[in-house]
Formats: structure tokens, sequence, C-alpha cells
């Protein structure tokens, strides 16, 4: 009888591990739902940057369109948005044309109206600053603060690094930084006193 009772008594017990394994093995309905909810989450897709603005080629024009002719503008004047970093060329309320630009980090261009001064030049180098630009004209403080190409080195090499955040930042001491042919259309056509308005 003893024996018989320690058969029964195994029995038992493999019929409870057996129903408690199968607990276990076997999820119920919140645990489906929280397997369900991992798995979504897991198979979404990750979310995709906005790819960077393309890089400007600043040793071609801004426009694929031929420069306007300034002596054919009725109210020609510049107009300069920093928040863009672009620089438009305006006949009075109408933009002719619009130049990428990099204008002054951490706000160093000044803002307002301003003219065209009488200071413009080839090329000019800054020992202090270590950089010099190609066809400068100058808007304020006479000579200080100017439109001119991206910078150079004392050689009047480009300097790439500077050239490619061109239209995408601003990286200047305070001038406004133009493209290549751009600075030059601009030393050779925009006249003195043209008002300037920089915001």
């Amino acid at each position: 009888m003893k024996r018989v009772l320690q058969i029964v008594a195994v029995i038992i017990a493999i019929a409870v591990l057996g129903v408690t394994a199968n607990h276990l093995m076997t999820p119920n309905a919140s645990d489906h739902a929280a397997t369900q909810t991992t798995k979504k989450v897991s198979t979404k897709k990750p979310v995709e940057k906005k790819p960077a603005p393309a890089q400007v080629n600043w040793r071609k024009p801004s426009e694929s369109k031929p420069y306007p002719k300034w002596d054919q503008l009725k109210k020609p004047w510049i107009h300069v948005s920093v928040s863009q970093q672009r620089v438009f060329i305006k006949d009075g309320n109408k933009t002719v044309y619009t130049m990428y630009a990099s204008t002054g980090v951490n706000n160093s261009t000044p803002r307002g109206t301003f003219h065209i001064q009488q200071e413009r030049g080839k090329f000019f180098y800054n020992a202090e600053s270590k950089e010099g630009a190609k066809d400068w004209v100058s808007f304020k403080d006479h000579g200080i603060y100017l439109f001119h190409t991206v910078p150079t080195d004392q050689y009047g090499n480009f300097n790439v690094k500077e050239a490619n955040l061109l239209g995408r930042a601003a990286h200047s001491h305070g001038c406004v930084r133009l493209a290549v042919p751009d600075a030059r259309w601009f030393y050779n056509n925009v006249t003195y006193g043209t008002k300037v308005v920089i915001d």
C-alpha cells in the first residue's frame, strides 16, 4: 500500500509540473499583446534624415541664367539675407539674380541699410586673420566690411574648406563672401552709392 501511495504521489507531482511548465511556456493574452507590440516596434523603419543641401559650386555663377545688365536696371539695389545666406540683386521689388553667400559667423555682419563705398580692389590679404580674397567692394567703414570672393591664402589660392560652406553657413569675419564669378561681376558692375540692405 505504501508503494502504491508513493507511485500516486509521483504521478501527481509529474502532472503538476507538466501543467506549470505548460502555463509558463504558453503566453497569456497580455503577454501576447506585449509580444505583438514589441514586434511592431522592432519592425518599424528607422526615420530617414533629410539629406544636407547640395554643395554649392563656388567656382561657377550661382544661377545658370546670364547676369543682369546693371545699366539696364531702373532701381537697382542689393538685399543680403543673413538667414538664407543669399544676396539678391534687386530692381525695385523684383529679384533679378540670386547669389549664394556666406556672411559673418556669430552675427558679425552688420545689419541695416548701407551704400556701396568708393573703395574696391582686385585682391587683399589680412595677415592678422590669415585670409585674403579677390574682387572686393566695400559697403561699410571704408574697406572693413566688404563683398568679395570666398577666401584665399596670401598667394591667392582659394581655401576650399571655407569655400565649400558658401550658401550653407555663416563663416566669414563679417564680410559677405560670394562665388568667384559672382564676386567678379559684383566688382565690375555694382556702382558707387548703390543701396545695400542687410537683414
